[in-house]
């Protein structure tokens, strides 16, 4: 069996700025790299004025076409096995905590557990991933979606376990605290810096410790690829985004290397002085399946 690699994200555009040159890295080197994605994104912001009306306290369509994004974001990125958790529609956007959305019946964060794992499961059963990738407990920086995606995850992952197929390691997102802090000072002098306000990283929801990263995957080989799939997902990242301004002063460095903490697993052989993995396959045995 070949190397089989599992990213579960809330969102359309999270796998592509969360994820894209992991997953761009593993398509280009022949693995099969699974997405799946556990809501529309009905909720999210319009930044393109003439599909303003698609929101969802209009049109209530945005979900629809945000999954045509993703269908571009993906082919951008290279050869993705995409999936919609329970299948489109399945579950809603809940928004972000405390709002009505967080009340729709459909909405992610109010899921059954059990049942959501178990379309998850399903999914793991058929693609045997030796490696899952999704958020931390907190969801990376606190929205419902990612923190439920991340529950989901762990709970699928360990039923996978319990019959046999669960994944060898299990990787979170992350964003070192060294390459946060120097994200914040390239962008001081900016007309466009999202971050103006913050004196100390320490303030962000986000950010670890580097000692306790795991894994630095640099795929800046895939500089472009990430920013056309970003790009695709117009609607959610406007031409103006720092994401852009970042990509173009700071390039392949910062869009291209992605980081992660190892939530499950043997930490594999690493370089650097915190042995950081430089392949999340790390020490385990080409082309195995997944082994428990």
């Amino acid at each position: 069996m070949a190397r089989s690699i599992l990213f579960v994200h809330a969102h359309p555009d999270d796998e592509s700025i969360g994820t894209g040159a992991t997953m761009a890295h593993y398509a280009a080197q022949g693995a099969h790299v699974t997405l799946v994605t556990c809501t529309l994104g009905e909720e999210g912001e319009i930044h393109v004025p003439e599909l303003a009306q698609l929101e969802a306290a209009q049109a209530d369509q945005l979900g629809g076409y945000r999954l045509t994004e993703l269908r571009s974001a993906l082919a951008a990125l290279g050869t993705i096995d995409a999936r919609m958790l329970g299948g489109a529609g399945r579950y809603r956007d809940s928004g972000m905590m405390g709002t009505l959305a967080n009340e729709h019946p459909r909405a992610f964060w109010g899921a059954d557990l059990e049942e959501a794992s178990m379309h998850l499961v399903e999914i793991m059963d058929e693609v045997r991933p030796q490696v899952v990738v999704t958020y931390d407990a907190n969801g990376f920086y606190g929205h419902p979606d990612h923190i439920q995606a991340h529950r989901v995850a762990m709970r699928a992952s360990e039923i996978a376990a319990e019959r046999g197929f669960g994944p060898s390691k299990i990787y979170w997102t992350a964003m070192p605290l060294s390459v946060l802090k120097a994200g914040v000072e390239a962008l001081a002098d900016s007309t466009d810096n999202p971050f103006a306000a913050v004196t100390d990283v320490a303030d962000f929801p986000f950010g670890t410790p580097d000692e306790e990263v795991a894994a630095c995957i640099d795929g800046s080989d895939h500089h472009d690829a990430k920013v056309a799939a970003l790009k695709a997902h117009a609607t959610q990242i406007p031409e103006t985004s720092w994401l852009y301004s970042i990509a173009g002063n700071f390039g392949q460095e910062f869009m291209g290397v992605e980081h992660y903490t190892l939530a499950h697993g043997v930490r594999g052989r690493g370089d650097g002085p915190y042995g950081w993995e430089t392949d999340l396959f790390s020490g385990l045995p080409d082309g195995s399946p997944a082994a428990r």
